[in-house]
């Protein structure tokens, strides 16, 4: 009898636990940043949840803060882990087992310092070359948000005088002001050193080089970059049909530029712009929703729900 008294509770434990952990699954946490390409990703995520019958709540931080929201458990996904410029904010939570980084949700991206393509055949081709033009430059780095972990990058090298930088100044602004003040320093001809990033629509609308040297701040080849789904500690063990959802999610430079083109270029919101670009690639659809299901338990039609995403845009 006491046997099937202790299996009685330890079935009742179990049944509580996954009830708790269904509970939480109701709705999901997403944490982005002030990066149009961040947005654009977790828009997409976001979409596909809200079809499989989930609650999705979004949230807008800078970068540390959100990894402490994911740290402390407020947060449950963030999409934005760019590597290696991040290591510094994200390594010793992903080591503390604070929170869990997932596998790349986009390979071959990038993240540095550039120039005008003219000021770069005028001889800024390298990190060291820009305190040669110091004056050119107004003594001005131009980077994003505050607590983005390449303004950080760039604070650095000013304190430890990297690339003799000491003199120089970070303007921390937005992504938005950050290009607008390109736009006018290309149109002008005057010169400009900024961060820069692909996969951006920037890319095709300004001439601009990426900078080498910065190999030690932002990694090698010329900033090349990978991007990592991250999760609150314990996410992927409560919701598992929504971690293989996070596993399924791989994009490309092509898919995240032309979803950012609709949302900055053509002025669509970023859900409109997510759920147009699934519209028109269902077999994309298809494969991310590979091994999913709806909330519910139901199989999960991403042909269907492609061909949905059209209906609500």
């Amino acid at each position: 009898m006491r046997i099937i008294f202790f299996l009685a509770v330890f079935a009742s434990v179990l049944a509580g636990h996954k009830a708790y952990a269904a509970e939480q699954c109701e709705q999901i946490r997403f944490g982005t940043v002030d990066w149009t390409d961040v947005k654009a990703t977790t828009a997409v995520a976001s979409e596909l949840l809200q079809a499989l019958g989930y609650d999705v709540e979004i949230s807008d931080h800078s970068v540390g803060d959100t990894y402490d929201a994911m740290a402390s458990g407020d947060i449950d996904i963030f999409l934005g882990n760019w590597m290696p410029s991040m290591a510094p904010i994200a390594d010793p939570l992903v080591n503390n087992q604070q929170i869990e980084r997932l596998g790349p949700n986009l390979t071959g991206a990038k993240y540095t310092l550039a120039v005008p393509q003219a000021v770069y055949d005028a001889g800024v081709k390298s990190f060291s070359d820009i305190a040669k033009y110091a004056d050119r430059f107004d003594h001005r780095i131009y980077g994003l948000e505050k607590g983005n972990d390449g303004n950080q990058l760039i604070l650095d090298m000013i304190d430890t005088n990297a690339f003799d930088l000491a003199e120089f100044e970070l303007l921390e602004t937005s992504e938005r002001i950050m290009l607008a003040q390109v736009n006018a320093k290309i149109r002008d001809n005057q010169w400009i050193v900024f961060l820069a990033w692909a996969p951006h629509p920037m890319n095709e609308q300004f001439d601009i080089a990426y900078l080498e040297g910065g190999d030690d701040y932002f990694g090698p080849n010329k900033g090349g970059a990978t991007v990592y789904t991250n999760t609150r500690a314990g996410f992927t063990d409560d919701c598992t049909n929504v971690a293989t959802l996070l596993d399924n999610l791989e994009f490309s430079l092509s898919m995240e530029g032309q979803v950012m083109d609709m949302i900055l270029n053509q002025f669509a919101p970023q859900n409109r712009a997510a759920r147009h670009w699934m519209n028109q690639h269902p077999d994309t659809v298809e494969a991310w929703l590979e091994g999913v299901t709806h909330r519910d338990g139901s199989p999960a039609d991403g042909q269907a729900i492609a061909q949905a995403m059209e209906l609500s845009y």
